[in-house]
């Protein structure tokens, strides 16, 4: 079977691009220094800025944006190098380069306040949005971290660093995005997906684009989310119970960096808010109400 065949086959539904068009449709927003950020939102109210992880994208956050339409604006960025997000300048970002590329988009769409919800290597960008010290952190009224990369960027940690770029590039290179695709995002989700959660997650890896790729891998690797912790406001920390990329574990002890208990996600892997969207609408509706 081609690469091609493989990607359709597990494409959603028409109608279901046909909901993500109408319903969360993506816009590009100009942004200082001459780039773009494409974002897709919805609803009216206090705002949600998602960011996503390192194998996805905007579209991913559809369900969760609609189950709280009627009570806040959830925007959703394509994060640079991302959909027609523009890349950044630096072959190898930090994550200090993707907070201030949310805070060219935060001030182009004059957000005051938000709740900043960062999922993975997402993340790593939000925490450093939110850390003390953050231009941007009198604007993040609370901080949602959802299964959270760690990094590798620490002290002691050059080893692992090594052997992670070499793996997620070394993939990379023999597969291609396709190929890729079809081989990690069904690690992403417990047995307890639908097949159009399935289906979801491999659409959104499968159009990734090589060059922001390689960009977040080195965001991956050279970012230490510890050393931002604990923000600067109110945090929370979730993950799916059933994750075996960032595990319960791991993300205890990023919930005890920060002092707060870890919410563990029933039936659900590491992509929890498409797999388990009303139980993370839950969490930001619990946000928006603290």
């Amino acid at each position: 079977m081609s690469e091609t065949t493989v990607i359709e086959a597990s494409s959603p539904p028409a109608a279901e691009l046909a909901r993500l068009d109408a319903r969360f449709p993506a816009r590009s927003v100009p942004v200082q220094g001459g780039a773009v950020v494409s974002v897709r939102e919805c609803g009216a109210g206090p705002a949600i800025v998602c960011l996503h992880g390192i194998g996805s994208g905007s579209a991913s956050w559809l369900d969760t944006a609609l189950l709280l339409e009627g009570e806040a604006r959830l925007i959703a960025w394509d994060a640079p190098g991302y959909g027609a997000s523009t890349p950044l300048a630096a072959q190898a970002p930090t994550a200090h380069d993707y907070a201030q590329r949310l805070q060219g988009l935060l001030d182009a769409l004059d957000i005051q306040s938000c709740v900043l919800v960062g999922h993975s290597l997402g993340a790593l960008m939000a925490a450093s949005a939110a850390r003390a010290g953050s231009p941007l952190a009198s604007r993040i009224s609370k901080l949602q971290l959802i299964s959270p990369a760690a990094g590798y960027g620490a002290a002691g940690r050059a080893e692992a660093q090594a052997r992670v770029r070499a793996e997620r590039l070394g993939t990379l290179e023999q597969l291609g995005i396709a190929g890729m695709a079809a081989k990690r995002s069904g690690r992403l989700l417990s047995e307890h997906a639908s097949e159009t959660a399935r289906q979801w997650v491999h659409w959104n890896m499968a159009r990734l684009h090589e060059a922001g790729y390689r960009q977040a891998v080195e965001l991956l690797c050279g970012a230490d989310l510890q050393a931002d912790l604990p923000p600067a406001m109110p945090v929370r920390v979730a993950c799916g119970a059933l994750d075996v990329v960032t595990t319960p574990e791991a993300c205890a002890e990023v919930a005890k960096q920060c002092g707060v208990p870890l919410a563990l996600l029933p039936d659900a892997g590491h992509a929890s808010y498409v797999e388990q969207p009303a139980a993370v609408a839950a969490l930001l509706r619990e946000a928006l109400a603290d």
